[in-house]
């Protein structure tokens, strides 16, 4: 059974692009001891989100894609609270912040007491994900999109399953 942090795990793959990496370097960027990496790299290839070429690891763009666009909203539900400080996220990051306009309404945030923006608490898809996503940009923009896919209206959903669609293809 798939666990959010594999999907996390997935994601900063995608963001690092064909890069080498080892466990301990991508256990320490993104919070996770080596043994909960290991276990999330075993779940993903038991779900067929991630492939093993020889012997490199890397995401099933395919899978991967259909995952997030059709499943994962109705697996990993956020939790929407109340208004607090936190890092933006859906459409109020980018890339999707550029598409909509301000509005009176408060928008989402991954609670965060250093963050930069007030608006209604929006769980983050892992734990960790709020502080991996500081120190890699490419990482908070995927993970945004995912949010907006987990918890955005039409519209929102709409153009983040485009954007993500095409972040995949240069991935491939």
């Amino acid at each position: 059974m798939l666990k959010p942090q594999d999907i996390l795990v997935m994601l900063k793959l995608v963001a690092m692009g064909q890069q080498p990496w080892s466990y301990a370097s991508l256990a320490v960027s993104l919070g996770m001891s080596p043994s909960q990496l290991h276990s999330a790299v075993r779940r993903a290839l038991a779900a067929q989100i991630a492939v093993k070429k020889e012997d490199i690891i890397a995401p099933n763009i395919r899978n991967l894609q259909e995952f997030i666009v059709h499943g994962l909203r109705y697996v990993f539900v956020p939790e929407l609270g109340q208004l607090t400080r936190g890092i933006p996220t859906s459409y109020a990051a980018p890339p999707l912040d550029r598409h909509f306009a301000e509005s009176a309404e408060p928008p989402p945030v991954w609670p965060d007491p250093e963050g930069s923006a007030r608006g209604v608490a929006f769980s983050p898809l892992y734990k960790f994900a709020p502080q991996a996503s500081r120190i890699d940009p490419t990482l908070y923009e995927l993970l945004a999109l995912v949010d907006a896919i987990r918890g955005g209206r039409a519209r929102e959903r709409e153009l983040a399953i485009k954007e993500l669609k095409d972040r995949f293809a240069k991935y491939a």
